[in-house]
């Protein structure tokens, strides 16, 4: 019998129908279609006292290595003891007017969905590719978030304002962060500007020391496996694990105090606003407990710090297992959401950030959320009426964590077809494992290269959580998403 029969079976497909499955609508209506069709592109702003001219500055870029929707763009210069951070966001409200047939695909989506074969774009590419991408040489209306961070992390002066900006270079993490870290040469567009470098170190120089001051305050480091598919004319040939990076670091660095200072500055003008939360844990016992587990003891009390402390000598101690420890921490925890904060009110913080004050602000080409939240500063900034009522947020809050979910629903099932079509050429090869589980249902191991998981069905007894066995890979079967070990 051929132990590896041929492999015929439509990943793209499959993920549409998921979609389907989760109660996304993958297909733009026949009046999206119509009204993409009338897209031109707009004159740019005219340059008043309301729309100052940035393009001079020498903004950039970072992202992954396929992203065609770029929603922001930094740069940052010494100002005094401190260095200024200017965040540029895509102005996508510009171009998608409330109540328009996009709007309202939008509204129902409220999330790109990104499955590893097919990514299921919340607004047609047109737009989120084109008209409202900040794309290199390109000079479009941004939404420009402003602040200095000092030499401990604090931030002052912040400011929101428009502006016209220009991307002076696409650049992508895996091509800057070795370079950052002193692993790798410079890519070519960084190597051609000593100016660029310079940009580019002075940028990582201060989201260290955001970073640093966050960890600080008890904002927590997981250390997630992201996989990350190898395509080869439509088909998939491989998997690998997504590396984290200064590049990584810097931009998620940049967009949180972006968010801050965007959450910070709707609060200061008095209107109700959508922020993202994520609560204090309620199962807080059982991450105590879990610590126990491990020889460590926790405050009875949910403490940022104390968890962050732990985890991080828990990743000293044994960085294989430690992705295995954040997830179980991140589920116990439990998800973010999305929530109407009304003028006047305080709200509730992310605890995983260590942040009071925060939105999604960053994203409005990917997340509904955050053009939303684009529409609310424009009023602000225009001195005029908010353009939702808080009824209106407070849904659109709701649908949006609704559909966060079910977008992780979506790509955690085709996270493991994707893997089991990886797979399928390579049974009878030996891999080493982690046990991650051993449950009612059977004993579950992860493969660390490339990154899968699956089920123990032979030589299961004996194993336990945590153990670093030698696995087999028996079968897979990509339509169902299974991958069957043994040893």
């Amino acid at each position: 019998m051929d132990p590896m029969p041929h492999f015929d079976f439509d990943l793209a497909l499959a993920a549409r129908q998921e979609m389907i499955d989760h109660g996304f609508n993958p297909d733009f209506p026949p009046a999206v279609e119509k009204q993409v069709a009338a897209l031109a592109d707009d004159p740019l702003p005219a340059l008043d006292g309301n729309v100052r001219d940035l393009r001079p500055l020498l903004w950039s870029s970072i992202d992954n290595d396929t992203s065609r929707d770029l929603d922001q763009i930094e740069v940052a210069e010494r100002a005094g003891a401190g260095i200024r951070i200017r965040i540029g966001i895509a102005d996508v409200d510009g171009d998608v007017t409330i109540g328009s047939p996009i709007d309202q695909y939008a509204a129902a989506e409220t999330t790109s969905v990104y499955t590893g074969v097919r990514t299921f774009s919340m607004l047609p590419e047109r737009l989120s590719t084109d008209l409202t991408s900040l794309n290199e040489d390109a000079d479009r209306p941004a939404i420009v978030v402003d602040l200095v961070a000092a030499g401990d992390g604090s931030m002052s002066a912040p400011a929101v304002y428009r502006a016209l900006v220009r991307n002076r270079a696409q650049l992508t993490y895996n091509g800057v962060g070795p370079w950052l870290e002193g692993k790798a040469a410079a890519p070519a567009k960084v190597a051609a500007s000593s100016d660029l470098q310079a940009q580019l170190k002075l940028q990582d120089e201060v989201a260290q020391a955001l970073r640093q001051a966050r960890h600080q305050a008890g904002a927590l480091n997981f250390d997630r496996t992201e996989p990350e598919v190898v395509m080869s004319n439509g088909k998939v040939t491989g998997i690998t694990a997504r590396q984290k990076n200064r590049a990584g670091e810097l931009i998620e660095d940049f967009m949180i105090a972006a968010n801050e200072v965007m959450a910070r500055t709707l609060q200061g003008a008095g209107v109700s606003s959508i922020r993202r939360i994520v609560k204090t844990p309620e199962r807080w016992d059982r991450i105590v407990e879990l610590a126990r587990r491990y020889g460590e003891t926790l405050p009875a009390q949910p403490d940022a710090r104390a968890l962050n402390a732990f985890l991080e000598k828990q990743r000293a101690k044994d960085a294989v297992h430690y992705s295995d420890l954040s997830l179980s921490v991140i589920k116990l925890m439990g998800p973010g959401e999305y929530v109407l904060v009304r003028r006047g009110e305080s709200g509730e913080g992310h605890f995983g950030l260590a942040v009071h004050d925060y939105t999604h602000s960053t994203a409005p080409n990917r997340r509904f959320a955050d053009l939303v939240t684009q529409r609310v500063i424009k009023a602000v900034m225009a001195r005029g009426a908010t353009p939702y009522a808080d009824g209106d947020l407070a849904a659109i809050a709701r649908n949006c964590t609704l559909k966060e979910d079910a977008a992780r629903a979506v790509e955690r099932a085709m996270h493991k077809r994707v893997a089991a079509a990886a797979l399928h050429d390579r049974i009878g090869s030996t891999f080493a494992a982690v046990v991650t589980g051993v449950t009612p249902k059977g004993t579950f191991v992860r493969i660390l290269n490339p990154p899968a998981e699956g089920l123990l069905v032979r030589g299961a007894q004996g194993a336990d959580v945590g153990d670093q066995i030698k696995v087999t890979l028996l079968s897979t079967d990509p339509r169902r998403g299974y991958i069957d070990f043994g040893r």
